[in-house]
């Protein structure tokens, strides 16, 4: 697996990375988290991405996750520290505190701030606490989660090292954010890359969480006669200049096996990339990122 930068951090991440927020599910036995996280190893996927919200999720990493020092782990702080009121300095310090002691481990490679509105960030005082636990060695890089405006005035703050929010080929709003996040030499992770897998309904999927990338793929119609559409979207995603690694969640060794086949194949060709592109600037410019 191809392994990218993540800008000035330091931190080295595989370019397909793991969504962790299946594992977090009662409906999977240890068992069955355990056998996923040893075949990422044996793919090379070396960036696991969870949050303090994903249900189990920390907590079985923090038990069965072997490997843990060829892994980049990251989660997601701000809410749900036990008497802290949400979106504090302390809820921050302690939330890292906290994770600290869930996941087992000495340190975080990357935190994000998960979603929280900018006028949360211009308070400033979560970022002070991301600030404060990165002085302290407990944290490599942080960084900010979300989309949209909100996205863009963290981008604008200057001390935050890394970013994620949505992005595929029907959310591709942050093309130009993402110009600037590289030039900057920080990183981003690419969440949604296959844009929640829209093909897979012959019919609008009404009140799914896929319905708005559903509507778009079919204005764009960039993807009507393609025989392998997840192929070329997480292609398109993982490969699209600025992007540090795309996270694809799954609770299938199956899935991971073709998530990676279809890396193998590299950026699309450029008149395919293009195509892709001109049809986006054409109907889908005043799109919205999913949040």
């Amino acid at each position: 697996m191809i392994s990218n930068s993540t800008g000035r951090t330091g931190v080295n991440v595989s370019a397909l990375g793991f969504g962790a927020g299946h594992i977090g599910s009662p409906d999977q036995t240890d068992r069955e988290v355990q056998a996923l996280l040893n075949h990422l190893g044996e793919l090379g996927i070396t960036f696991i991405d969870t949050a303090r919200g994903y249900g189990l999720s920390e907590e079985r990493l923090g038990r069965l996750l072997t490997n843990r020092s060829h892994m980049v782990l990251c989660t997601k702080v701000g809410y749900g520290v036990d008497g802290v009121a949400d979106w504090t300095y302390d809820c921050v310090v302690q939330g890292v505190e906290r994770a600290l002691r869930v996941l087992q481990t000495d340190y975080l490679d990357v935190v994000l701030l998960h979603s929280c509105p900018q006028e949360t960030l211009r308070r400033y005082e979560v970022v002070q606490g991301l600030l404060n636990v990165k002085a302290r060695g407990l944290v490599r890089a942080i960084g900010y989660s979300g989309d949209n405006e909100d996205l863009e005035f963290a981008v604008s703050l200057g001390d935050l090292d890394i970013y994620e929010g949505s992005f595929n080929l029907f959310d591709q709003k942050k093309l130009n954010l993402l110009n600037r996040i590289r030039g900057e030499q920080k990183g981003f992770i690419a969440k949604r890359p296959l844009g929640n897998a829209p093909w897979r309904f012959t019919e609008r999927p009404v009140g799914h969480y896929g319905e708005t990338y559903w509507e778009r793929m079919k204005v764009l119609g960039v993807l009507d006669h393609d025989p392998e559409p997840g192929k070329t979207a997480l292609r398109f995603a993982a490969y699209s200049p600025g992007v540090s690694t795309a996270i694809a969640g799954t609770a299938q060794l199956k899935h991971l096996d073709q998530l990676c086949s279809w890396m193998e194949e590299g950026a699309l060709p450029a008149e395919r990339l293009q195509e892709i592109l001109d049809a986006y600037q054409e109907k889908g410019a005043s799109w919205r990122s999913e949040i």
